[in-house]
């Protein structure tokens, strides 16, 4: 991921989440706790759902994997941007930008479809519960990884090749707190269409698609939800579903405030407000989002303390 030959510019400089300097530390400090939360929590639930036999389910196959794309993706900047707070210049590779923007779109992209592979999980789970284990057997839920990752890739390589392709001359000054793609394209000093055109469209597809999808699985849920006569079975229901909700609800709202709006209709400050809550806020907020109302975690949490103690 070199710089191509008509790009000037071998670093940027990241102005950050604010210029103010009496908020540097405190916000070190705050989102220092927020990463450690993220990672303690993630890291938590892959532990739990890999040791415990009866967490081997097509739910917690695809939370793990959310898990361990939450912990990675969190990982592509939160560090840097920690650094940054507390450096007198910002400063990152050519390459490192490049490289930042390819890894932060294919974790994101997978996060997207694995919320919609879930989406899935509990149509199935709800509205076709004598043929859940045929729709969603092993072979199943592998191929809708194997296909999130596949997306992935190709929305990954399509955003960064795009950026590759523009030329960045003297400005290098980066209006943000990790190289995204709206604040590279305002530095570019050639034509951006064809990449603002790249983004609108893979964009479009990633969140448009699942979101159709995630609402299609919903309607039908909430309508089997209806013809369910006892009280408890519908609240049991709706119980299944709410953690998947608010977490699709808070992921997919940040990121098409963000990205599905012309550059030009984004300031740098609403996109910064809006990245923190995709970036930072739903990395942490996924595995209590799953966890703290769930019973077999809580189940498997027990069971594994209790085998550390003997």
């Amino acid at each position: 991921m070199a710089p191509g030959n008509g790009s000037f510019v071998t670093e940027f400089i990241l102005l950050g989440l604010t210029n103010q300097p009496d908020l540097q530390f405190p916000l070190f400090f705050l989102f220092l706790g927020v990463y450690m939360v993220t990672v303690l929590g993630n890291l938590g639930l892959i532990t739990l759902i890999s040791l415990n036999s009866h967490l081997h389910t097509p739910m917690y196959f695809f939370l793990f994997n959310l898990s361990l794309i939450d912990l990675c993706y969190s990982s592509v900047f939160t560090p840097k941007m920690l650094i940054n707070f507390i450096s007198k210049k910002n400063i990152i590779s050519y390459v490192g930008c490049m490289t930042q923007l390819y890894f932060f779109s294919f974790f994101i992209i997978s996060e997207i479809y694995v919320l919609t592979s879930m989406a899935y999980d509990r149509y199935a789970a709800i509205c076709k519960p004598l043929l859940y284990n045929a729709a969603m057997s092993p072979k199943v839920c592998s191929s809708l990884m194997l296909g999130s990752y596949l997306m992935a890739f190709s929305g990954a390589m399509a955003h960064t090749g795009c950026m590759l392709r523009l030329t960045f001359c003297d400005a290098n000054t980066i209006n943000h707190y990790f190289c995204d793609i709206l604040p590279l394209l305002e530095l570019s000093c050639t034509s951006t269409y064809v990449s603002e055109l790249e983004v609108f469209i893979v964009v479009g597809i990633n969140i448009i698609v699942p979101s159709l999808t995630i609402f299609v699985s919903y309607g039908l849920i909430l309508s089997n939800i209806l013809h369910i006569s006892s009280t408890e079975g519908r609240s049991k229901a709706f119980n299944t579903c709410s953690s998947h909700i608010i977490a699709v609800s808070l992921f997919f709202g940040s990121g098409a405030f963000m990205y599905l709006k012309p550059p030009s209709a984004v300031s740098m400050d609403e996109g910064k407000i809006s990245s923190v809550f995709y970036t930072n806020m739903v990395p942490m907020m996924n595995p209590l989002i799953y966890s703290l109302r769930n019973k077999d975690v809580k189940l498997a949490l027990r069971k594994t303390l209790s085998m550390r103690q003997f």
